[in-house]
């Protein structure tokens, strides 16, 4: 039996910035504690000290997940532009998202000249590969034009594991740009509604005795399978459910692997990337029927018994949909049994 559960955390925040009286001093430092940022502050991301002089107004995000969060911290109205669309948005914010220009085609990336068009006072990418020459600019060029960025921390350098990659650095992550954007207030609340829901589900697994071996089955590139390695969110939810990642000693977060390593590691569960992208066994149900089909998994238990559970990939990568894949492993787990 498949097992699909889609999960989407319907948070949203919204930061209460009040001010008192000009002549009230007591009052004003009391609001700043509570929720103002205090501009211009530094922060040191990915190795750069880069600093922020105002509450950005016109925002590009480079990819969609990064543009959900934004909405999720309530400042979807300052984005002006997106890119590296992959999915439709989940219907708890569908409507802002759709008010969001998109700067480039299905599934492409925005490139340097498209991004200074929109005029942006601040881009946010999930991935570094979109944060070069070649892509969207360089950092060190667009923070030398006057536009800070932020890259997230769990992809500080393409694929590279990230030896602390957990929720607390997505949690951190919300915080800091709660506080970018000029609401703080917001990204802490983001951060401890999303804990809640990883917490919740974490109490609910069913352990057994010995710890299931699974295979985080992210995508296939000329026939080649990618798998989760060390270093990245499958990885953290793997240790925090108590199942084994069978490729947990890859040499990258996402690792090209084969067919016979998969069949020689023998996985108990296959954890299926939903995809949209439109590229070879992006779905689900692609992956299913390529692994009942190849001669070598199709003879595993996992296969047979359609051990499957179904995750959307946009999840296994840091997003807002993150919190959501660890019920969905969770409620997989326990009702395969």
């Amino acid at each position: 039996m498949i097992i699909t559960i889609v999960t989407a955390a319907a948070m949203f925040a919204v930061a209460g910035c009040g001010g008192d009286s000009a002549s009230d001093a007591a009052g004003k430092a009391t609001t700043a504690a509570k929720g103002a940022t205090a501009y211009p502050f530094t922060l040191k991301n990915c190795g750069t000290d880069v600093t922020y002089k105002a509450a950005p107004k016109r925002v590009v995000t480079l990819n969609q997940t990064a543009a959900e969060i934004l909405i999720h911290l309530g400042v979807g109205d300052r984005i002006v532009g997106s890119g590296y669309e992959v999915e439709k948005a989940p219907d708890a914010i569908a409507a802002q998202y759709k008010k969001i220009p998109i700067l480039s085609g299905d599934g492409e990336t925005i490139k340097h000249e498209k991004l200074l068009e929109a005029q942006p006072d601040f881009v946010y990418s999930s991935f570094a590969s979109f944060l070069t020459k070649e892509e969207a600019g360089d950092r060190k060029d667009l923070h030398d034009l006057g536009v800070p960025t932020y890259l997230t921390e769990f992809d500080c350098s393409y694929h590279e594991s990230v030896a602390d990659a957990d929720f607390e650095m997505m949690y951190e992550e919300y915080r800091r740009l709660g506080k970018i954007m000029g609401v703080p207030d917001a990204g802490e609340k983001l951060a401890t509604e999303q804990k809640a829901v990883v917490d919740k589900a974490l109490n609910g697994y069913k352990k057994p005795d010995k710890p299931l071996k699974v295979m985080w089955f992210y995508s296939t590139y000329d026939g080649t399978p990618w798998a989760a390695g060390p270093g990245g969110l499958p990885q953290h939810i793997s240790e925090r459910v108590g199942v084994e990642n069978i490729f947990e000693d890859a040499k990258t977060k996402w690792a090209e692997v084969s067919w016979d390593e998969v069949a020689a590691r023998n996985p108990d569960v296959i954890i299926l990337a939903d995809l949209n992208r439109g590229e070879p066994n992006d779905t689900a149900k692609e992956k299913s029927e390529l692994l009942k089909k190849d001669p070598l998994t199709r003879k595993l238990a996992a296969v047979k018994g359609d051990r499957f559970i179904t995750i959307p990939g946009t999840h296994m990568d840091p997003s807002h949909g993150s919190a959501s894949a660890v019920p969905a492993l969770v409620d997989g787990l326990n009702k395969l049994g």
